[in-house]
């Protein structure tokens, strides 16, 4: 039973991921950032599936590249996310995500504040453990499992990120820099 549910929680994106996005309920902003439509004033943020992850990360770049480009797509998503809401004129809308990977003070350098985890977003976490351990090996480049006790959620009035906006694009042309360095001198 234990093996049917891990196959299930690693083939299922495979093809959830691709229908939900037909169906527009979820939107792709960068290779590895896709967000949930808006519901109630609040937009669910993810980072991408593993099939995104296999096939968008270059396996000829370090772990440190791996991480900084995935950190950098991140970045891009949550750039491309508040262009089209400001390009709307929409501010009130809150921007929610959970992460095990995201520290508190940087989330709040991004304009985020801690909230409270809610339970079944940890059960969806520890349902899909397999399929994010093996994301979080191919972004290292080496086995690497999530630790869960660093499970955080954030959230952020889009009118927040608009105004933290010029220091993430700074943040992603850094990162894109030192990427481009690492690889140069690689």
């Amino acid at each position: 039973m234990l093996s049917v549910g891990i196959t299930l929680s690693v083939i299922a994106p495979f093809f959830d991921t691709p229908s939900l996005k037909k169906k527009g309920k979820l939107v792709y902003y960068s290779p590895l950032f896709l967000a949930e439509k808006e519901k109630n004033g609040v937009i669910t943020i993810h980072g991408a599936t593993l099939f995104d992850y296999v096939y968008v990360i270059d396996r000829q770049l370090s772990g440190k590249q791996r991480t900084t480009f995935v950190i950098q797509s991140y970045l891009e998503g949550v750039l491309a996310l508040i262009n089209e809401y400001e390009a709307l004129g929409t501010y009130s809308i809150k921007i929610k995500g959970t992460s095990y990977i995201l520290s508190k003070s940087t989330a709040k350098k991004l304009g985020f504040t801690e909230v409270k985890t809610d339970f079944v977003q940890k059960v969806i976490l520890i349902y899909n453990y397999v399929n994010l351990a093996l994301s979080h090996s191919i972004a290292k480049a080496k086995l690497s499992l999530p630790n869960f006790g660093n499970v955080r959620t954030f959230e952020a009035e889009l009118s927040t990120l608009v105004d933290k906006k010029q220091y993430m694009l700074q943040l992603k042309e850094k990162l894109k820099n030192n990427t481009a360095n690492n690889t140069c001198s690689a």
